[in-house]
């Protein structure tokens, strides 16, 4: 028997505010993004809440309705968007100084970009060493910068007139860091933010602010943030979403659509070699090791757990591989990832893939933005907590419980987001069995 279940979800009318750290070039192009569709000047492609269907019922059956004319889902027209940046530049300097959309999609929407001015910023150079800005909160310990950071998002909310609001972090990798006591509990965090221990990092202040006041948080890059007990606790207590991490555009988009299919064929893997160029201000943060560490462990995961090389030792239980990223300003916002794959086939024979990925990062990410606004406010609404694991779909390190593996095979984060979907619905969840139209 299907799986039915049925979940009460809260309204979705009213104004959903959109808050994201660092309003830079993912930012400014999904905010950008979204005004022009909403002024009927573009399509939002990508965006699955926005042109993705789920199937209901059989296949027979022909129903096939829009995801977000099937759950409640706010509207275009009622999100209003706000941010905090280490620059001052408003959402439209800092859209044309970013170069990823043209004058020609800038201007027509040049007066609402305008408007939106960043709030200083928490930034702790230590841990972003490549950037420094004068648009900088000073507090006298970080506890005093989190709570200005709750009085930000407060004074938001009043001024908008906000119903409800999320916090999407769309900032810069910063080191790679281990969790520590600090973050063990939310009393250890708490002390910690009060004497502002320097394993606290600016991403885990906004998650700290953000659940504290039960606003779901999002981490998109994969910076240590909201996944570590402290948070995950606090957000318990406070019922508050969580979801990251580190948003799942190009190179890592593709291995999780390619591998799949070589372990669904049980195509042999000898080595994958992964090269990046880019140029804009995540290339540069990336050009610094101790940022780019924390870019490569989220990158060389996806590998380990689609193949599962302890299960597969013959086919998987050795195979190289590397992820390297270039610094190469020319570039901008429109990377190059280029891929070898080295396959083995029947009888061992040697087969080769090669990957040239001209892609726009900025681009492929902002849909991801606005998916994500949509869902995660979605999730509060129906009650959900903690961990959003439904959501992997989108990301390239996803958080899980600590008792399970994270599932990175795209097209099983699919079938989990839209069964999750229609589990609140109180919809049969679909298996792809087909039996019963051999009964």
């Amino acid at each position: 028997m299907a799986l039915k279940s049925g979940v009460n979800v809260a309204s979705s009318e009213g104004t959903l505010g959109v808050l994201l750290p660092g309003l830079g070039a993912v930012a400014t192009t999904t905010i950008a993004g979204c005004l022009a569709v909403r002024r009927g000047l573009a399509k939002p492609i990508g965006s699955l809440c926005e042109m993705g269907t789920i199937r209901l019922g059989k296949r027979s059956e022909d129903r096939v309705p829009r995801i977000r004319d099937y759950v409640s889902l706010s509207s275009l027209d009622d999100l209003v968007f706000g941010g905090w940046d280490i620059f001052p530049d408003n959402a439209y300097e800092a859209a044309k100084s970013c170069g990823v959309l043209a004058p020609s999609d800038l201007e027509p929407i040049r007066d609402e970009l305008e408007a939106i001015e960043p709030m200083r910023a928490v930034f702790f150079r230590d841990y972003v060493k490549r950037l420094d800005g004068p648009h900088v909160k000073q507090g006298a310990s970080k506890m005093a910068l989190a709570e200005a950071l709750m009085a930000d998002i407060e004074a938001f909310r009043a001024r908008n007139g906000c119903a409800r609001m999320v916090v999407i972090w769309c900032g810069s990798t910063e080191i790679y860091e281990e969790p520590s006591d600090v973050h063990a509990s939310r009393a250890a965090f708490e002390d910690g933010l009060r004497n502002s221990d320097p394993a606290i990092s600016p991403s885990q202040i906004y998650a700290y602010a953000a659940a504290k006041l039960g606003v779901p948080f999002v981490n998109g890059a994969p910076n240590l943030a909201a996944d570590v007990p402290a948070i995950l606790e606090l957000c318990r207590e406070t019922s508050t979403p969580v979801a990251g991490k580190d948003f799942k555009t190009g190179q890592t988009l593709l291995k999780t659509i390619l591998a799949p299919g070589f372990k669904a064929r049980l195509l042999g893997l000898e080595g994958w070699y992964s090269t990046n160029i880019l140029g804009n201000r995540d290339g540069e943060v990336l050009d610094d090791p101790e940022s780019f560490k924390t870019k490569e462990t989220s990158k060389l995961g996806v590998l380990d757990h689609i193949l599962q090389p302890d299960k597969y030792p013959d086919l998987y239980g050795d195979f190289y591989h590397a992820v390297r990223i270039n610094y190469y300003p020319p570039r901008g916002d429109n990377k190059e990832g280029w891929d070898n794959i080295d396959l083995r086939g029947w009888m061992g024979y040697p087969m080769q893939i090669k990957v040239n990925f001209l892609c726009r990062d900025s681009i492929l990410a902002a849909p991801i933005v606005l998916d994500l606004a949509l869902l995660m406010d979605f999730a509060k609404r129906a009650g959900m907590q903690g961990i959003q694991e439904w959501l992997s779909f989108y990301f390239k390190s996803p958080m899980a419980p600590a008792s399970v593996y994270p599932e990175h095979d795209l097209f099983i984060q699919l079938i989990k987001l839209k069964n999750t979907l229609r589990y609140t619905k109180g919809d049969d969840l679909i298996t792809h069995l087909g039996a019963e139209y051999y009964d």
